[in-house]
């Protein structure tokens, strides 16, 4: 069988969603990790933070280029899944609710499409409102021992500070719970670690790391919603 049918195969398209949304979910963790720097509440660290980024480059560029692929191809193959599990029940009429014990199908597992879609858009406009929001040319610019960077830190707090957009975001960080809670075990799952005494862990696991990730992602703009980030 030549490999693309391999890949293309229902076993083939579990993987491919599992490995990407794995890697995605890694990169939460750093991003998160970067932004915890601003519960510092000092601008030079988060900005000196966002500058190192840039100053890498191509390199930033790769890496960038590289989530996309892997965002895309996550999205395009978790669709082909959905969609095979849809025709296999003859229709989109199915109960949305948890099974109970010992299943492990729950509200999450059934709203995997629907929460992804709205990460989708969300992480969308995120990126269009920070990465290619307003910076040196639009005077958010800071010095910071004697080099000249986009002040950064400033875009975040004024964004944050518009109670509608914070509004959103934590409404984008429930969905975010829900998404990670199955997608982590199910991942698991999909790479054939799905023994009675491997499921449990993994389940167990994926649903404290959603709970600390979404969390963590809510916590941060509240946080500077009410404090205004101000040192």
């Amino acid at each position: 069988m030549p490999w693309y049918e391999i890949v293309w195969s229902s076993i083939g398209r579990k993987i491919i969603t599992a490995v990407a949304g794995l890697g995605l979910y890694l990169y939460l963790v750093i991003h998160l990790a970067g932004n915890a720097t601003l519960f510092t509440r000092n601008p030079d660290i988060f900005n000196r933070y966002a500058n190192f980024l840039e100053s890498l480059g191509w390199l930033l560029i790769i890496v960038e280029i590289a989530l996309l692929v892997v965002f895309i191809f996550h999205i395009v193959v978790g669709g082909f899944v959905w969609y095979a599990k849809l025709r296999a029940r003859g229709g989109f009429y199915y109960k949305v609710a948890d099974a109970g014990p010992p299943s492990h199908k729950t509200l999450s597992s059934k709203s995997m499409i629907l929460t992804g879609l709205v990460l989708g858009i969300f992480i969308t406009l995120h990126v269009i409102t920070f990465k290619y929001g307003p910076g040196v040319k639009e005077g958010y610019i800071t010095m910071i021992k004697g080099v000249e960077m986009r002040d950064l830190y400033r875009l975040v707090i004024e964004v944050f500070s518009k109670m509608g957009y914070v509004v959103f975001y934590v409404a984008c960080m429930i969905f975010l719970f829900y998404h990670l809670r199955h997608a982590f075990w199910s991942g698991f799952q999909s790479l054939g670690l799905n023994n009675k005494y491997l499921v449990p862990f993994f389940y167990g696991l994926g649903f404290i790391l959603a709970v600390l990730l979404a969390l963590g992602f809510v916590i941060l703009p509240v946080f500077i919603y009410f404090t205004g980030g101000s040192s």
